[in-house]
């Protein structure tokens, strides 16, 4: 009886996970795979498979609209932004994580609260203070509100991060003249590179997926980002289901393949974290 049970156990269990894999990526591969199939095919089912295979669709969308011209953009406004967050934004949260000062919990509970703070309610004072650095409708200013818009997470994630990590490794390299510079780069910095990677995907694909900021801040044509243009694409061109699903894919992939490179270390930080944080 036990092994019966064992075995339906685990049957359910695969069950359960085989399930869950079909429903997250079905329509991902859907919204792929359609866009290779013409209009006939795609208003013929979810599950028929494209006659043959063709770029039409992407060609059209490069050539036409200049959709290199929005994935550079997005690419810009999305890497930047996250770049600096994980150098500047890590050395707070090891200063937050190592380190005992007055006001500290009081400190890094400002930064925790603002994560409970709906993004659209910071709308006034955001786009007051864009346009008075005249900011407005600049590749700029959009990725100044994203690399704020990170702060209160990336810190939330590295203090963890660095809250694991020995204070005696600190010790010895204080003992052994190491100056504070030298500590975090060469100890401290290389240790929290699983936290790093998890703050900059998790960032990067925020970023990457931001439609409200994007569309708010900016105006002209030759700034926007792929959600935006998707959107404004969709609505002209909603007859045309292949171009509207390659138009798609090309707003989805990128973050897939990025989350997909760096799997590893999100899962390796979040279970280290969730266990000595």
């Amino acid at each position: 009886m036990n092994i019966i049970k064992k075995i339906l156990s685990r049957l359910f269990m695969y069950f359960i996970m085989l399930f869950t894999i079909t429903i997250s990526i079905f329509p991902i591969l859907w919204v792929i795979m359609s866009s290779f199939k013409t209009n006939g095919e795609i208003m013929s089912g979810p599950f028929v498979l494209p006659a043959e295979v063709n770029f039409n669709a992407y060609v059209y969308l490069f050539q036409k609209y200049d959709f290199l011209t929005f994935t550079i953009n997005s690419l810009l406004v999305s890497f930047i932004p996250t770049l600096l967050s994980v150098l500047f934004f890590s050395m707070g949260a090891y200063v937050i994580a190592k380190y005992d000062f007055p006001g500290k919990n009081l400190f890094f509970g400002l930064f925790v609260v603002t994560l409970l703070v709906p993004a659209h309610s910071r709308t006034q004072p955001i786009f007051s203070l864009i346009t008075n650095l005249n900011l407005y409708n600049t590749k700029t200013g959009l990725a100044l509100v994203y690399l704020s818009g990170g702060l209160a997470m990336s810190m939330f994630i590295l203090k963890n991060t660095f809250q694991s990590i020995p204070n005696e490794l600190n010790d010895a390299a204080y003992l052994d003249g190491a100056s504070f510079i030298r500590t975090f780069f060469t100890i401290n910095l290389p240790l929290a590179k699983n936290g790093m990677i998890t703050s900059g995907v998790l960032m990067f694909l925020a970023n990457w997926n931001e439609f409200y900021y994007a569309n708010l801040l900016i105006s002209s044509s030759a700034n926007r980002t792929l959600p935006v243009v998707t959107i404004l694409f969709n609505s002209m061109f909603s007859y045309n289901y292949t171009n509207t699903f390659a138009a798609l894919t090309v707003v989805v992939l990128p973050g897939i393949i990025f989350y997909g490179l760096a799997q590893r270390q999100v899962q390796e930080s979040l279970a280290s974290t969730s266990v000595k944080g």
